[in-house]
């Protein structure tokens, strides 16, 4: 007779996150390139399209990142946003209150992300923790 084993066996572990150099590379080689096409398909100087791209970015980065990736993420998108966008392009400036909110919004889209994945993991490992059900454990059988 043959019988069926879970070819799964032990608990998963939660994965591990990737490590903050690797993240920051990827906002410096992403941002870059999400300016570029955007300022290539909408024409430069439109913060208004090229903040929600960034800000997109930062969250998907934030998704396999520590926490402490979060500011140097959030700082990568805003020097290419303010640099790279905001005429005359190559030059960073400050204007006080926007940049402090572009950069506010960078970084809780970031924190958001990174946060959501951990969420995610908890609940995952959660799940696994439950007592195995086997056949004759169930509810209705007595």
């Amino acid at each position: 007779m043959i019988k069926w084993m879970p070819l799964g066996t032990g608990a998963r572990p939660v994965p591990r996150p990737v490590a903050t150099p690797l993240v920051w590379a990827g906002a410096f080689a992403g941002a870059p390139a999400l300016v570029a096409g955007l300022n290539t398909v909408v024409g430069p100087g439109r913060p208004e399209l090229a903040l929600p791209a960034l800000s997109l970015l930062a969250a998907l980065l934030g998704l396999g990142a520590r926490f402490t990736a979060a500011p140097g993420t959030a700082l990568l998108c805003w020097l290419f946003l303010n640099g790279f966008v905001i005429p005359p392009a190559g030059t960073l400036t400050w204007a006080g209150h926007r940049d402090t909110t572009w950069l506010t919004c960078l970084l809780a889209a970031t924190l958001l992300g990174t946060a959501l994945a951990r969420l995610v993991h908890a609940r995952a490992a959660y799940r696994r923790l439950g007592p195995r059900v086997g056949p004759g454990d169930g509810p209705n059988e007595s």
